[in-house]
């Protein structure tokens, strides 16, 4: 017995060797992570050869006990047994393929071993498909997420399959067999499956945690490069882009491009790949005029011109955004064989990134524009209506009082002053918004004195930022139709205040108020109206959200003793 444990335990270190060979095969963990029917034909067919290896490498067991040693046992008598690792395999086999890849590679192993011994021993058919079947049923039930069972338990497994082969050898050929093979065939099998799981779950264990680790760099690389291609595709976000590339990844060297010249260049090689210069290489030519990746694996490939360069191998990939290549993601090795695959999928994930933070940056810049178009359209509603009376008022006054007409035409030159200064601006300090509507009531009420009382309750720093005439136009809306035939206590209003987490505006007048079936739709549209149409609200309404969410859209509140307009700008 002890001369059998000896010679298997020579035969499961072979199959140990060869599942520790088989589980760094990138192809069979691919296999194993999917739920495919070529999958699963491709499992069978990988441990139906284990098995037949387990066959052929088993130790021959006479009619009378003794043991026969052979390289390779082809054929044998009716009369003899083999004792081997046929079962270990056929239980791996149902522990990571299922109930139907271990009934399968059971029944094959099964088949061989009958075909081996000149087509004896039949019962090894359905007993080595029992195994495989309990293998794979119990194993389902054990597994956990993506790990398989653990050590004891697959020890355990083994066990319980190598019972039931030992159950059937019993009745089938005997006890004396069974005193024979049973401690070291169930002893070394059990182990052997605990073991190989156990390497299989210690590859996957180490691929997760190395899979979180790299996900960990490139979501802080990602984070750390999103500033500056926000900035878009220009030599200093490149640059900076880079040094952080090589700075979180193991390339020797990293370049990006526009569509003519190199924009960065960061490690070897960057004496004559120089920022400004014309794209030198033959491979980034391509890359940029086609649009798709190109890998080389020589330096021959890469078509450096320049004698010495020290790049042997390359990634270069598109950098693409709505469509269009705009320029290209360059990384190099300075030693051929160190680009794998796994390089060449983080390069490939990371090109996909920076082309999404290019074109977020880009779409930023088109908003920005927007907006800025959105304040001129603003701007154009404000000044007409106003341009003309203000002129005419002047007009009036320089046969009465030239005075107040110098007074009024200061106050008209800041209003435009400020006006024009709101055109390029986002934001502006609230000390500024406020003169905007100083000078703008100052000539109204030279229009029509004692009209209008305008009071300020703020509660805000003077420097606060705040959008340009989201006051000068609520405060414009209350004169132009907030009283239409009053002629003295007509109050407007102002409150802003500063709260934790917001800024809010109150501009509010003790006016007629506005009729219920314009009054969802004031900010929203323009509005067909005798008294105006309601394009100056509707353009700061939408210049509100564009800046600050939909939070901060108009809320106007009236009724029949007058309006309330409030805004809410969040702190940022």
């Amino acid at each position: 017995m002890f001369s059998l444990f000896i010679l298997l335990l020579q035969r499961l270190g072979i199959i140990l060797v060869l599942a520790f060979l088989l589980v760094n095969v990138s192809f069979f963990r691919k296999l194993i992570a999917q739920k495919s029917l070529k999958a699963g034909i491709a499992l069978i067919a990988i441990f139906t050869i284990f098995t037949i290896i387990s066959n052929l490498t088993g130790v021959e067991i006479t009619r009378n006990n003794s043991l026969v040693q052979a390289p390779f046992l082809t054929g044998l008598p009716q009369s003899d047994s083999i004792a081997n690792t046929r079962t270990l395999v056929i239980t791996v086999a149902g522990i990571i393929g299922g109930p139907l890849v271990g009934s399968v590679v059971g029944f094959l192993g099964g088949l061989h071993r009958v075909i081996q011994g000149n087509f004896s021993d039949y019962f090894y058919i359905v007993s080595s498909t029992l195994v495989g079947l309990v293998s794979g049923l119990l194993a389902k039930k054990l597994k956990h997420n993506t790990s398989y069972p653990s050590p004891g338990m697959s020890a355990a497994l083994g066990l319980l399959a190598e019972s039931l082969q030992m159950i059937f050898i019993g009745i089938f050929s005997g006890l004396a067999l069974v005193k024979l093979i049973i401690i070291p065939m169930i002893l070394l099998n059990s182990i052997g499956v605990s073991v190989f799981i156990s390497i299989l779950n210690a590859y996957l264990s180490n691929e997760q945690q190395l899979k979180a680790v790299q996900t960990h760099d490139v979501l802080n690389l990602t984070n750390r490069t999103l500033p500056y291609f926000r900035q878009g595709l220009n030599i200093n976000s490149a640059q900076q882009a880079c040094r952080i590339i090589r700075q979180y990844t193991n390339f020797d060297a990293v370049g990006i491009t526009d569509r003519v010249n190199v924009l960065a260049h960061v490690g070897a090689g960057e004496d004559h790949h120089l920022a400004g210069q014309a794209v030198l290489t033959d491979l980034s030519k391509h890359v940029i005029a086609s649009g798709t990746a190109r890998f080389a694996y020589h330096q021959a490939e890469i078509g450096c011109p320049h004698a010495g360069c020290p790049l042997a191998s390359a990634i270069v990939l598109p950098l693409i955004v709505n469509d269009k290549t705009i320029g290209a993601l360059k990384m190099y090795f300075t030693k051929a064989e160190r680009l794998t695959s796994v390089e060449e999928n983080l390069a490939q994930g990371l090109a996909s990134i920076f082309s999404s933070q290019l074109a977020l940056g880009m779409a930023e810049e088109q908003s920005k524009l927007a907006s800025d178009a959105e304040i001129k359209s603003l701007q154009a509603q404000i000044n007409p209506h106003f341009f003309f009376n203000a002129i005419n008022t002047v007009s009036a006054l320089m046969r009465t009082n030239v005075d107040q007409a110098r007074t009024a035409l200061l106050q008209l030159s800041t209003f435009f002053r400020s006006s024009l200064q709101g055109v390029t601006e986002t934001q502006i300090p609230l000390k500024q918004e406020k003169e905007h509507v100083n000078s703008y009531m100052s000539l109204e009420q030279t229009r029509f004195p004692d009209k209008y009382t305008v009071i300020y309750a703020i509660d805000a720093a003077p420097e606060v930022q705040v959008p340009p005439f989201c006051l000068q136009v609520l405060v414009e809306n209350s004169v132009r139709h907030a009283f239409p035939n009053r002629r003295k206590g007509n109050i407007i209003k102002i409150t802003v205040k500063q709260h934790p987490t917001a800024l809010n505006i109150i501009v509010a007048d003790n006016g007629i108020g506005i009729k219920k079936e314009l009054l969802a739709r004031l900010g929203q549209e323009t509005i067909t109206s005798s008294t105006g149409t309601g394009t100056a609200l509707a353009n700061l309404n939408r210049r509100l959200i564009g800046l600050y969410g939909n939070e901060s859209h108009l809320q106007i509140k009236s009724s029949a003793a007058g309006t309330t307009i409030k805004i809410v700008i969040p702190n940022l």
